[in-house]
């Protein structure tokens, strides 16, 4: 596993603010979206993999990495809302999204608001939906409710900066190197740059709490329940945001999913198993994504041209096949 990181640094402006990204291959968009505490340089020994035959994008997300940091509150709709800003910035069409922790709120939310503009979704330790405090292992549940309250948040995250020199390698069963570790740590060198680090904790919703976010999550969740976008499921145990009864309830409740089982993973498994997770990216997308010839926004069209049609009206589409418009059914499949 290595831990340098040799891509080119580029920038895009975003609601005002620089967005740091870096982007390897050509082909159809896979997008990368970490999480907290980390950034782009997460996904360096996956990209590799999935830029041989895809254009592989990967974001620090707003106030992350070597993106800027603007004087904004970091709340789940900021960073939705800049996620949003890159991909329209970039002119991004038909992404296939790869996420992992905040990632997961981001890229799901963005799937369930922008359906037509995504293929597919490859997730790991991802929030699927609503979580409780008793859903977590004990630590975390201990530590939560601690980090969630000020002033000990502010003073255990922003000033005791622990979440990159504690839980990131506590929850990489991988001994990180020194190299690693300086990578992480040097976006956060100062307290007000941690400031989106000591949010996050406040802005997932547990219990019920936030609710504007639990809603968000809530309706992503029943959307993910009957969409019949692909997705993969790659799966590590005993996980932190999935653990084996999150596993079970994912693979009955999710249409058209694809699982792996990884072996074993805490929570930053992209340091675990990059080679192993870019592998089976790259063999989901080759088996059930590259029957999508058609965009995804020319797909619906052709969905609602034959509801059109079954209720009796003409739509002027001779272009349209619509027998290829066909909707698969609910499967899942294991690679």
């Amino acid at each position: 596993i290595s831990s340098t990181f040799p891509f080119e640094s580029k920038f895009v402006d975003v609601h005002g603010s620089k967005m740091h990204y870096v982007e390897e291959g050509h082909g159809n968009v896979v997008l990368f979206l970490h999480g907290n505490p980390a950034s782009c340089y997460i996904w360096r020994n996956i990209i590799p993999h999935v830029s041989k035959g895809s254009r592989a994008i990967a974001v620090d997300l707003i106030g992350m990495g070597k993106s800027d940091k603007p004087d904004i509150g970091y709340h789940y709709d900021d960073h939705s809302r800049y996620v949003e800003g890159f991909v329209e910035a970039l002119g991004l069409k038909d992404i296939t999204l790869v996420i992992q922790d905040w990632g997961s709120l981001i890229g799901f939310r963005y799937a369930h608001e922008h359906e037509a503009n995504v293929r597919g979704i490859a997730f790991m330790e991802a929030s699927v939906r609503p979580l409780n405090f008793k859903d977590m292992p004990l630590d975390t549940r201990i530590m939560l409710p601690v980090v969630r309250t000020f002033p000990f948040g502010y003073l255990l995250i922003q000033v005791g900066n622990i979440f990159l020199s504690k839980l990131l390698p506590e929850m990489t069963p991988r001994k990180l190197t020194k190299e690693e570790i300086a990578a992480y740590h040097a976006p956060f060198p100062t307290i007000k740059s941690r400031k989106s680090v000591t949010q996050f904790p406040l802005e997932v919703p547990f219990s019920g709490k936030p609710a504007a976010n639990h809603a968000t999550v809530a309706g992503y969740s029943e959307w993910l329940k009957v969409t019949q976008m692909p997705k993969l499921f790659l799966n590590f145990s005993p996980g932190v945001l999935i653990n084996k009864g999150m596993a079970e309830w994912i693979e009955k409740s999710l249409p058209n999913l694809t699982t792996v089982d990884c072996g074993a993973g805490k929570h930053f498994v992209q340091e675990d198993a990059p080679d192993l997770i870019g592998q089976k990216i790259v063999a989901w997308m080759s088996t059930q994504l590259s029957s999508q010839s058609e965009p995804s926004s020319r797909r619906i069209d052709m969905y609602k041209t034959r509801l059109w049609e079954a209720h009796g009206l003409h739509v002027a589409c001779p272009d349209l096949d619509l027998v290829s418009a066909t909707e698969s059914q609910p499967s899942h499949a294991i690679l």
